[in-house]
């Protein structure tokens, strides 16, 4: 479902592109573009791409909404702090190394009481 509506998203976003580049363009106060004739000239033509921007815009806003909700019923965890579900007070994930999980740090050796003083040997 996640692919078909994204593929469609796609089409849309590219056929909007589209659609807005095959527009005359106003020219504003800079007297660029807006010539004379044109690909599709004429107020017919002019409607007919206004309602299809409008239908594509539309269109994709939709689909980009379904995405979204789609996306969020999908999460398999509410924190972007935790994203594994594991660790400790941070919520941050232990460290893994490449070859697997980290060995072990020996334990530091128990203190030893001092030995006591031996008495000298006679002969």
């Amino acid at each position: 479902m996640n692919t078909v509506l994204l593929l469609i998203h796609v089409m849309v976003a590219v056929a909007l592109v589209g659609v807005i580049l095959l527009q005359r363009s106003e020219g504003g106060a800079l007297g660029i573009g807006g010539g004379g004739g044109g690909f599709m000239t004429g107020r017919s033509a002019g409607n007919a791409l206004t309602k299809t921007t409008a239908i594509l815009a539309a269109s994709f806003f939709a689909t980009s909404l379904l995405l979204s909700i789609l996306a969020s019923q999908h999460r398999a965890t509410p924190s972007i702090l935790n994203p594994t579900g594991e660790g400790g007070a941070g919520g941050l994930a232990p460290l893994q190394l490449p070859g697997g999980p980290a060995p072990a740090a020996p334990a530091p050796a128990a203190p030893q009481a001092p030995a006591a003083p031996q008495a000298p040997q006679s002969q």
